[in-house]
This record gives C-alpha cells, structure tokens and sequence, in this order.
C-alpha cells in the first residue's frame, strides 16, 4: 500500500491516465441506472481530484484548478444524490475549462526543460485524453443548448449519450473519424473543426518535440572531435 501512495505522489500523470482509460471501460455500464449514474458521478469527482492534484505537479496556477473542479464536484454530488442534474450547461463548461486548463498545465510540465522524464511521457497521454474529456464536454453542453446538435447512425433524432460523445471527441482528435456520431447544426460543427485542429496541432508538437530531443541529445558536445578529424 506504501509503495503504491508513493507512486501515486511521484506519477500523478501516470495516475491520471489510468483512472482515465479505466472510466473508459466503465461508463458503458453507468449510464442507464440511477446507482450507475451516481457511480459515474463519482468516477468524474475522482477524475476531477486527479486532474488537480497533475495541476499541483506542473508550474500552473493551483487555485485556478480548485476555483473551476470545487463547484463542478458540488454539482456531480447533488446529481449522484438526486440523480438530476443541476444546471447542466453549467457544470459542462466548468468541467470542460478544468480539463482544457490542466491539460494545458500538463503541456507546460512537458515543455519546461529540456530532458523527458517517465512521468512527462505519461502526461503525454493524459493530455491527450484530457482534451478528449474537454471536447466531450463542450460537445454535451452544445447538445443541451442547441438540442439536435448530434445525430448518429442508430436513433438519429435522440438525444446523444455520453458515451457517443466521448467516443466522437477521441475518433477526432484522433484523426479517425468513423462518422456514425456527427455534428449537423453549425455551432456543433464549429466545435469539431477545433478539436480537428487541435488534434493535429498536438501530435505534431510532440513528435517534433521528441525529435528535437533525441537530435540533442545524439549531437556530439562542445570540444568533441572524432577520430576522423584528429587524423586532418
């Protein structure tokens, strides 16, 4: 148990991942029952502490991660409870600017220096599914205030689960794109084509930052000079 809350404080990254990919699995079976839905709720309050507890590891603004995550956990807790939500709209944008913030926190860790450590190369995949999360979220608060924002291959004219959207925000900023969740108004298409681009923006920044890196460091040091150029 030790060494697995030493793991936790060491990797918060890493931690966040996990619980992410896991929630993942899990919210299939969470969605069509009170018990479930309180569970959900509960799943995105652990979620919620995570993400400020990677805040708290990066040069980010803690309180900023607290001010946004304390009345989003209030809101989840009353609908774990009730099983209504509260101020739907509301608690999507909270959750939805948490995620984009830490996720931003978690980009500034990656890029303050100039070595990779393990956790940095977790936090490049907990960036990555934080942004999904932020997506999904813009993209359920759209769906509240611009209903039939969403359609999809199976129930077209329903309203769209979580599940769907959290599956449309991966399959694009992925770059996969399935196409049997889309977005038919323009205010929902808009909010695709950003996640479109940020999707592209983000892959490319890593692959050209770990290129840089291992460029650095195969490059030989000041002063070096090889066989070749003794023999000159």
């Amino acid at each position: 148990m030790r060494n697995v809350l030493r793991w936790v404080k060491r990797e918060p990254s890493a931690v966040l991942l996990l619980v992410q990919l896991l929630s993942v699995l899990a919210f299939p079976f969470l969605e069509e029952t009170h018990a479930g839905r309180a569970a959900f709720s509960a799943l995105a309050i652990l979620v919620l502490t995570l993400a400020v507890r990677a805040v708290n590891n990066s040069p980010a603004w803690l309180w900023v991660s607290i001010v946004l995550a304390v009345p989003a956990a209030l809101l989840l807790v009353v609908q774990a409870i009730t099983g209504e939500t509260m101020i739907p709209e509301l608690t999507e944008l909270l959750l939805a600017a948490l995620y984009f913030y830490t996720a931003g926190a978690l980009l500034t860790y990656m890029l303050r220096d100039r070595s990779i450590t393990r956790d940095e190369l977790y936090a490049v995949g907990a960036t990555f599914t934080l942004v999904a999360w932020a997506f999904a979220h813009l993209f359920t608060w759209c769906q509240a205030v611009f209903p039939g924002s969403f359609t999809a291959a199976l129930q077209p004219e329903a309203q769209r689960t979580w599940m769907e959207l959290l599956f449309l925000s991966f399959t694009t900023l992925s770059s996969t794109g399935l196409s049997d969740v889309v977005p038919v108004l323009p205010f929902a298409r808009a909010l695709v084509m950003m996640e479109q681009v940020a999707g592209v923006g983000y892959i490319a920044m890593v692959v050209s930052r770990l290129v840089t890196l291992q460029a650095a460091r195969d490059a030989p040091s000041p002063g070096h000079t090889d066989a070749h150029d003794r023999l000159d």
